[in-house]
């Protein structure tokens, strides 16, 4: 899209250079970022925009130059991390999704395993913090399998973008930003920080803020370079207190030293835990070796005396592109993986990413991650996220071909936002005996939400005589006395598929009664909960795009769900391939009573931006309006909110007021709409915020939130 402000089309760059020779200019219009949110009326009253094409007032390391599209962004010097403030900290990266708990909880792993994600220099896709059109990007789904998730570039703070940590801590996996120096330059920042107290205190005190403020758990310290004496003599201290601080900050954080420099700041990696960079390990809550490391350097820190209750703080690092003489790698990193788990150590996989960067047809993406990932299962561990109800998951890995909703394709094209990645499943490929098996896979052809399903396929042979149970996901959910369960399913013929949810062994956990539930058909004393009430409505349901809908209603006592499977079992004897695709799957608490739903309060806007620019295909410019929206609503009873506009009036008068026309969805309480084409001046539009309920019930329209918007020309004024 070509944009031009003012009339003229020019580039951004020659925009500011337009400012910098008239002596810097800032924004001097009264309104140009409307009004600020504490002055704009709670109610759904307008708010009134003259259109000025100004050079945008943003900054432009946090948005993207053309569009005003928020954007993440690492820190490129010590300067700038020591004049980091979080007042002008980008709202847009902070996490929106705490950390979920897990089982086991990280301090009970014995042998933890770290993903280090190294990217062509990283921020790319994933630095839209909203999302963007991507054909063919890199995504991580295979959560189960970790507990630390590392974002990794050269950049000096590297502050990973909000869709990995929301992706991350949905699943309960620990998120660590890197703070990196290296070679001549990182030798000179190194006298700079660690001269005195006093200056790494302060270093330490902004990467504490930093992660504090951004929503992640901690860092990866990468010291590449020489230190002097003074240097490396305080380097242990900075980070004891780097470590401390950030525990007393954060709970549940890390900081973990890679292995470089060693005690008398030579740069010499060891590729091991000892004596040389022992004093390091124990400053902090875990060391990264380098990856040269053989089956000797693994025997010889069994025997070191400072691993000794804390080989779980171990990481080996294990490189997947097998750059140098390493163990493993590639297709062979399982190798690296079993030698390592042999001495029971964690490890630190580098650079997964290589299933993607190696192979220039990204379209077998999935097929070549399901397959690097499976080979490393044998030496993972699948932990289960410790979730309160309700439960649910559309299987979306973030990314895909269309967008889907309810099973209607909403709309098309590919993208990515890892933000709206759900809780993912188990992906696997297992024999049946004879000539039988099963797979699942993430499938972007259909979906019920979201941009992909889960399609279980395979073929059961005609020996098998007892229903395939295939694993979906692996959980730790308490679950209420009464609870509500929906499966949205699309199987092929001659299958006949049921749900299985499997609970804890416990004495305490009785199974009471199950009930499959009809259309209309409520448990008794709860008929006019509106829960329950909406619940019923889909069930049995057949959609328009062929998605059947089954519903049960369970009693149970003192019981954890702890796996969801899926029975599948043939209608005839012979040999039976097979597929279902799995839309959506959702565990509800039907014992109590709903709580009242709540409304979008406060939707204002601000850092309004207006351009004109023309789509591709046409050439006439049009008027394109870019803002910010802000609203409050409990983000825990959100699974997302759906951003509309419409036309209320103007500007011609005859022409009666539009339908509401989906912008894009919001995965926290603030959304920036960006090149949304608007009418002419003078004209009166709304801004409307839908949430969408983690239950499933549709919120009723007087609780969405509204903002009304006239603007006009600058020479109407």
């Amino acid at each position: 899209m070509a944009l031009t402000r003012g009339g003229k089309e020019l580039s951004l760059q020659g925009a500011e250079a337009e400012d910098r020779k008239d002596g810097g200019a800032t924004d001097t219009r009264d309104s140009s970022r409307l009004e600020s949110c504490l002055d704009q009326p709670m109610d759904s009253s307008g708010v009134h925009e003259v259109i000025r094409f100004s050079p945008s007032p943003l900054p432009t390391k946090h948005y993207d130059t053309d569009t005003t599209e928020p954007i993440s962004c690492g820190l490129q010097s010590l300067e700038e991390l020591l004049s980091w403030k979080r007042s002008e900290a980008n709202p847009f990266n902070v996490a929106a999704v705490p950390l979920a708990p897990r089982e086991p909880p990280l301090a009970r792993c014995l042998r933890r395993t770290l993903v280090s994600h190294d990217m062509m220099g990283g921020y790319l896709d994933d630095r839209f913090t909203q999302g963007t059109d991507a054909e063919a990007p890199y995504a991580f789904y295979h959560w189960q399998y970790i507990d630390v998730f590392n974002y990794f570039t050269h950049n000096t703070v590297t502050v990973p973008p909000a869709v990995w940590t929301n992706a991350a801590h949905k699943h309960g996996v620990v998120v660590l930003g890197t703070f990196i120096t290296e070679w001549t330059d990182g030798a000179k920042v190194c006298e700079a920080f660690l001269k005195d107290e006093e200056s790494y205190r302060a270093v330490a005190d902004k990467l504490v803020q930093i992660s504090h403020c951004y929503g992640f758990e901690g860092w990866l310290i990468n010291i590449e370079n020489l230190l002097s004496k003074v240097a490396v003599k305080n380097t242990p201290l900075f980070l004891r207190y780097l470590t401390e601080q950030m525990h007393e900050r954060v709970p549940g954080s890390l900081v973990l030293w890679y292995d470089s420099v060693i005690e008398d700041g030579q740069l010499l990696w060891q590729n091991e835990l000892n004596q040389s960079n022992g004093v390091f390990f124990d400053a902090c809550d875990g060391l990264f070796t380098n990856y040269n490391w053989t089956e000797e350097s693994l025997a010889r820190m069994g025997d070191y005396s400072g691993t000794h209750g804390r080989s779980a703080d171990v990481y080996v690092g294990v490189d997947v592109f097998a750059r140098g003489k390493v163990v493993g790698g590639m297709l062979e990193t399982n190798k690296a993986l079993e030698l390592i788990r042999k001495h029971d150590f964690s490890t630190a996989i580098f650079a997964p990413g290589w299933v993607y960067e190696s192979h220039k047809d990204k379209t077998d993406f999935r097929k070549n991650q399901d397959e690097f990932w499976a080979l490393l299962s044998d030496f993972l561990y699948i932990h289960q996220t410790a979730l309160p109800l309700p439960f649910f998951s559309s299987f979306c890995q973030g990314f895909g071909k269309a967008v889907y909703w309810r099973g209607q394709r909403e709309a098309d094209g590919s993208w990515f936002n890892l933000s709206a990645q759900e809780s993912q499943p188990l992906y696997y490929h297992t024999q049946l005996g004879g000539q039988g098996w099963l797979s699942s896979r993430g499938c972007p052809e259909d979906a019920w939400n979201g941009g992909c399903s889960l399609l279980l396929e395979g073929l059961i042979p005609a020996a098998h005589t007892s229903p395939v149970c295939a694993k979906i996901l692996s959980l730790h959910v308490p679950l209420a006395s009464k609870i509500l369960v929906s499966l949205i399913y699309k199987p092929s013929p001659g299958i006949i598929v049921s749900l299985e949810l499997k609970t804890t062994n416990a004495s305490p956990c009785t199974h009471v009664d199950v009930q499959d539930v009809k259309p209309g058909g409520v448990s008794p004393g709860l008929e006019d909960e509106g829960l329950v009430s909406q619940f019923t409505q889909l069930c049995d349901n057949v959609s328009p795009a062929g998605w059947t809908v089954g519903c049960s209603q369970l009693e149970v006592q003192r019981c954890t769900l702890k796996e969801i499977c899926l029975s599948i079992r043939r209608d005839r004897a012979e040999d039976t391939p097979f597929t279902c695709r799995v839309g959506e799957i959702r565990v509800l608490d039907g014992s109590s009573p709903q709580a009242p739903l709540e409304g979008v309060q406060g939707l204002c806007l601000y850092d309004v931006v207006w351009l004109r620019g023309t789509f591709p295909g046409s050439s006439s410019p049009c008027l394109h309006f870019n803002a910010t929206m802000r609203w409050m609503y409990p983000t825990e009873l959100a699974r997302h909110f759906r951003v509309y506009w419409r036309r209320l009036r103007g500007p011609d008068p005859r022409i009666p007021p539009g339908r509401l026309v989906l912008v894009g969805r919001a995965y926290s309480n603030l959304y920036r709409v960006t090149e949304l084409a608007v009418p002419e001046a003078p004209c009166l539009l709304e801004l409307v915020v839908e949430p969408v309920s983690r239950e499933g019930i549709l919120v009723p329209e007087d609780h969405w939130g509204r903002r009304s918007l006239s603007y006009a020309e600058e020479s109407a004024q």
